[in-house]
């Protein structure tokens, strides 16, 4: 089983701001606007708020309008805007390509991370505590069931996902992934789910910025897409890429134990 850490959500490009932890725990990612995909930041409801409601309470200054368009992927949060639901994670271009080359398929576990502040309610709407500085989180997962590269394949109750859209499947490097209905290593999880807040879901090592991650030491162990032995530190971190979303890990069983009790801790 490889493991793959995935950037997804807001970002200081596609955003601005980071996502809310909400004052519950919950690690709300925010999709990244889309000029190609339907689904809008109003039609996305999280505890009777729309999302663009949430955006514009936490950045009250936010670029992002109300007839904006988002892209709803990794889509593991059903927001109950379509019957039939199903879990998927779509991935095109460059970053499709490096999946491939790394051969990511069936039984290989993507996790979530991104860009989270602690948020407070004041006056009955959200704001991010001032206090709290901004981290890099692992906020769900996703354990491959199917990989599906040509249209004609796709299952009909996969058509509305962004990634099935015409003008992406015209194009190479286009896949859509399916969830496995349960987690391989720990039958008690599904395949798929997001997670709530806990210290050990944190990358950002404690006191630097977010892209400097405290990782365990046998990660110096194992190969990761896009790092090398360099990007370990001497002042005792891992000095994670700037660029590219989708950061492979060479199997290993401690890589493994590590990402279960991870989403064992966001699932509890």
């Amino acid at each position: 089983m490889k493991i793959i850490i995935s950037r997804k959500g807001f970002d200081s490009s596609n955003g601005w701001c980071p996502s809310p932890i909400l004052p519950d725990g919950t690690l709300l990612s925010l999709p990244i606007p889309s000029k190609k995909d339907s689904v809008k930041y109003t039609d996305l409801y999280h505890d009777g708020k729309s999302l663009f409601e949430i955006i514009k309470e936490i950045n009250p200054k936010t670029r992002i309008k109300e007839h904006w368009n988002c892209h709803l992927d990794p889509d593991i949060r059903d927001y109950g805007i379509v019957e039939d639901w199903v879990p998927l994670f779509g991935q095109e271009g460059s970053s499709q390509k490096h999946l491939e080359n790394q051969r990511i398929g069936k039984g290989d576990l993507f996790l979530f991370f991104g860009w989270f502040r602690q948020t407070e309610r004041v006056g009955g709407k959200l704001r991010f505590v001032k206090t709290e500085k901004e981290k890099h989180i692992l906020w769900g997962y996703f354990q491959v069931n199917a990989v599906f590269g040509s249209y004609s394949k796709l299952p009909p109750q996969f058509h509305y996902h962004p990634h099935a859209t015409f003008e992406r499947y015209s194009r190479k490097n286009n896949c859509i992934y399916s969830a496995t209905e349960r987690l391989s290593i720990c039958n008690a999880h599904r395949g798929y789910g997001t997670f709530k807040y806990h210290p050990s879901l944190v990358l950002t090592k404690d006191g630097l910025s977010r892209s400097k991650w405290q990782l365990p030491e046998f990660f110096k162990d194992v190969q990761i897409s896009y790092h090398s032995s360099k990007s370990f530190k001497e002042e005792g971190y891992f000095d994670s890429a700037k660029i590219g979303q989708e950061f492979v890990v060479s199997e290993e069983g401690r890589v493994t134990d590590w990402a279960l009790s991870k989403i064992t801790i966001g699932k509890s």
